[in-house]
């Protein structure tokens, strides 16, 4: 499915999921971070990573204003509706329903994510319920991987950081859901909280599994945002260790590396990721096309 990302303008190029999706367009048709110097004090200062713009952070109500003028007549009267329709009895169950039925259509009738998500997000907040809350969140630090738009980042990094904490609550000893929490720090949700609290929720995961792929995979992606391309390799190595597959881990290994100056293990890494691509293709895993396949075979030669 392809969203109407609100002023984020991105061809679709694959689809196996929609995360993996956004990776591959992030580095082969969005912008590319730019190198800076590798840190060797011994420390992951990923969470200091984000511009001062980042401060900045989108409310829903003027997401949703906008998203509501791409909406044809007949569409943005059902939406009235229902956002009216809730005025008395059960009113929370009914809520919960309304909230459904707006996700709903926004994720297939309009394929707008934000009010998609947000609706999503809300319902789960009434429902109480750890794998909705999780979901949603989920749903937010994905998409706000590939989001150029500092504010509209930042709004989603609170977003999932409060679904994460609700969700945290009812299970304290979730481990996905502290690694979740931790990363939305590197997005701009930390507030005025210390930014190191979100690596320290991260690193507590680790010190009891240091095996722990989301939890490696998140402080790659942190140490790649501040720059840190060694910490950053090391930390996707790990993933691609555990999960040699995981094409997001080595096109990411792959960029970390090139970012770095190591072409040669850019160029490896990118012929891994071309091997595995056609591996998961003959077993019907994933399904990609020739702009792709294309993209990553240049960026082979020119390395």
């Amino acid at each position: 499915m392809q969203f109407n990302f609100l002023k984020v303008n991105r061809q679709q190029i694959i689809y196996i999921t929609a995360a993996i999706t956004a990776v591959f367009l992030l580095f082969f048709f969005g912008r590319r971070i730019p190198n800076k110097k590798d840190d060797h004090a011994g420390h992951e200062h990923a969470a200091q990573a984000m511009p001062p713009s980042a401060t900045q952070s989108a409310d829903f109500e003027t997401l949703l204003s906008i998203a509501k003028k791409q909406l044809t007549a007949s569409q943005l009267e059902k939406v009235n509706r229902l956002e009216n329709s809730v005025v008395r009895g059960d009113v929370k169950n009914q809520q919960v329903h309304v909230y459904h039925q707006l996700a709903e259509f926004w994720k297939d009738s309009a394929k707008n994510f934000v009010p998609y998500a947000k609706y999503l997000a809300e319902a789960a907040k009434l429902e109480k319920s750890e794998k909705n809350l999780t979901f949603a969140a989920h749903l937010f630090l994905g998409e706000l991987q590939t989001t150029e738009e500092e504010p509209l980042k930042v709004w989603m990094a609170k977003e999932a950081k409060e679904l994460f904490e609700i969700a945290l609550e009812l299970n304290p000893n979730n481990d996905s859901t502290k690694v979740g929490l931790g990363s939305t720090y590197f997005f701009g949700a930390a507030g005025n909280e210390p930014p190191m609290k979100g690596i320290g929720l991260i690193r507590e995961v680790l010190a009891k599994n240091p095996d722990d792929s989301f939890a490696n995979y998140m402080l790659g992606i942190g140490s790649f945002a501040s720059g840190q391309w060694s910490k950053a390799i090391e930390r996707f190595e790990k993933v691609v260790q555990i999960q040699p597959e995981n094409l997001d881990a080595i096109l990411r290994l792959a960029d970390a590396c090139e970012q770095s100056g190591d072409k040669a293990n850019a160029k490896k890494w990118y012929q891994q990721l071309l091997q595995t691509i056609k591996s998961l293709e003959a077993k019907k895993k994933f399904k990609s096309n020739p702009e792709m396949l294309n993209q990553i075979e240049q960026r082979i030669k020119e390395l």
